[in-house]
């Protein structure tokens, strides 16, 4: 008995590694691409990945492909927990804890709100505001795990990682011109920066342009906001289950508490009690960027660009409103506290 479950297991491992180390190649292949000529490695992966979308249909690669885009990813998202902790809000004042957290709120609310007015549903308006407002790609992955799937949930996701990915890259470059326009100093201009650019790195990478006490209150006040990600995830659960569940059998539904959004939770607790130490908590920053990418370059695996193109300008607009919105609602807060 205990030999057939080993075997069973080989099996399943044989299953999976074909398409993990795909995508785990694309990674590094966008990695490569990153340090070297300076474009985004999470656009890379997805690109990368949609180059190579025939492979999702070969039955060799198909099962760890579909693992990556799911497992793996939900993996590093878990793993995000270990960059954050309670000391980080207490070290900027809850003043500007409230600006951040309000902001992401008031953006995900605003992008449910006029997502009709662009020809969209609820599920990619929640997936594109819910991407802007917290954590670009990784925020819009993570929602799109724990939202009902259909024929258009890779098209949708790859869309959204696109479009955040870039309009990131544009504001990393354009945002730091306009905080010096706007008179901001080096704490406002972090705080400006943390709570409007989308993505982690594009974030570091225009904070730390202006200076250094820029770059580390920016890197803080975007963390608040990766922060956000699971309370979040947990009432989009409970709404998902409520109302997009009602006609199924109970135990079809999702859980209430998704597993990764638990340990996410769990690990900035630990992190916030000094359970691990700095060593570690870099160590996990890394694998977690390092799963997020494999998983993003099987998501684009799974994904015809037809597909992606056929979302169209509506989705662009949407983006860019909801863009718009956080960076001028941030300007008018720190208008009137600073």
């Amino acid at each position: 008995m205990h030999t057939f479950s080993i075997s069973i297991g080989l099996s399943n491992v044989r299953s999976l590694f074909p398409g993990f180390l795909i995508s785990a190649l694309i990674a590094l292949a966008a990695q490569f691409i990153s340090e070297h000529y300076g474009a985004p490695a999470m656009l890379m992966a997805l690109l990368f990945g949609i180059a190579l979308s025939f492979l999702s249909d070969d039955p060799h690669c198909e099962t760890g492909i579909a693992f990556s885009a799911r497992s793996v990813l939900r993996f590093g998202v878990a793993l995000l927990g270990m960059r954050i902790s309670f000391n980080m809000a207490a070290d900027l004042g809850w003043a500007i804890v409230c600006l951040v957290i309000g902001g992401v709120i008031a953006t995900i609310l605003f992008g449910l709100l006029i997502a009709r007015l662009f020809g969209h549903g609820s599920r990619f308006a929640f997936l594109s505001a819910g991407s802007v407002a917290i954590c670009g790609a990784s925020a819009a992955m993570a929602i799109s795990a724990i939202l009902p799937r259909d024929d258009r949930t890779e098209e949708r996701l790859v869309f959204t990682v696109v479009g955040v990915t870039i309009l990131s890259t544009f504001a990393m470059i354009v945002y730091p011109i306009l905080a010096d326009a706007l008179g901001y100093d080096a704490k406002t201009a972090g705080i400006f920066l943390g709570a409007t650019i989308h993505d982690v790195a594009q974030v570091v990478g225009a904070g730390f342009s202006i200076s250094e006490d820029t770059g580390d209150v920016a890197t803080v006040v975007k963390l608040i906001r990766v922060a956000m990600l699971a309370p979040v995830i947990l009432v989009a659960s409970i709404i998902i289950r409520r109302v997009s569940m009602t006609d199924q059998d109970s135990a079809k539904r999702p859980p209430l508490i998704p597993a990764f959004v638990a340990a996410f939770a769990i690990l900035v607790a630990l992190n916030s009690f000094g359970f691990f130490p700095s060593s570690l908590t870099t160590l996990a920053a890394e694998i977690s960027r390092w799963a997020l990418l494999t998983a993003i370059a099987a998501v684009g695996m799974k994904t015809a660009l037809k597909e992606v193109i056929n979302v169209g300008l509506p989705a662009i607009s949407l983006l860019v409103v909801e863009t718009t919105f956080i960076g001028c609602l941030t300007v008018a807060a720190l208008y009137w506290m600073v």
